[in-house]
């Protein structure tokens, strides 16, 4: 009995013990826990600087440091670890709202101070040429050199060839070739490059071309000409090879 008694007292006493423990860890764990998350979530915002006046629109700190560049060095030399925006109080999108908002004004403050160097520059890019004489050659009769001239395999000589006369013969399958003409005589200027020495004869391809069928009993020139490939009486380069290659058969050109 004696032991019974013993062990109901000691129950008590643990009974009331544990209360008071529960009670002093709770009161002592929990208001460090709520401490310390409160300090790790609260924001550090700077402080606002002590040239701004708070009576006034802290905007008007913004268009200013946007518009005049000498302001807006004096700040940022003077205050490098903060932002304009952050020194008055305001944020990132009031200070790109008020950029907007001047944008024109601010793009011409620029070209107000742009230097007058730089605008006599940009003037000379709207250049337009103007003419006191007229053109000597129309545009419709100007023709490049470079179709007129060809040149030999080895690249040292040119050749021009000018159309003197025209057969009176008419050409047939007028319409699957288009409109040709038969030429008899040419005059032919050849250009050595080396020595800029140039020769030039005429030739009549028609009795050049009689004299090889009589000879060799062939001919291999074809004297007609589309008209198209004929500028300004001179016969373009891509037609040389044909009207000379008898003349050259018979070594009357070198070339």
């Amino acid at each position: 009995m004696k032991f019974k008694r013993y062990l109901e007292k000691i129950q008590k006493k643990i009974k009331e013990v544990k209360p008071d423990i529960e009670e002093n860890v709770v009161e002592e764990v929990k208001p460090d826990i709520e401490e310390n998350v409160v300090e790790e979530v609260k924001p550090k915002g700077k402080k606002i600087l002590g040239f701004v006046d708070r009576k006034k629109d802290p905007h008007q700190y913004l268009k200013r440091y946007i518009k005049e560049e000498n302001y807006r060095n004096w700040f940022n030399r003077n205050y490098s670890n903060y932002t304009i925006y952050e020194a008055v109080g305001l944020t990132a999108s009031d200070y790109i709202e008020m950029k907007r908002e001047i944008a024109p004004e601010f793009e011409h403050t620029i070209e107000e101070t742009q230097p007058k160097n730089e605008k006599k520059h940009a003037d000379k890019t709207y250049f337009k040429p103007t003419y006191n004489e007229k053109p000597k050659t129309n545009f419709d009769e100007f023709i490049d050199g470079r179709l007129l001239i060809s040149h030999n395999a080895f690249g040292d000589k040119e050749m021009k060839i000018k159309v003197l006369e025209v057969s009176d013969e008419t050409a047939a399958l007028v319409s699957k070739f288009g409109d040709r003409l038969k030429i008899n005589k040419i005059l032919v200027t050849i250009k050595h490059l080396k020595s800029q020495q140039v020769e030039e004869g005429e030739f009549d391809i028609e009795a050049i071309e009689n004299e090889l069928v009589e000879k060799r009993h062939y001919s291999s020139a074809n004297r007609w000409v589309p008209i198209q490939d004929i500028k300004n009486g001179y016969i373009t380069n891509t037609r040389h090879t044909m009207l000379i290659s008898d003349a050259a058969a018979l070594d009357y050109i070198l070339f």
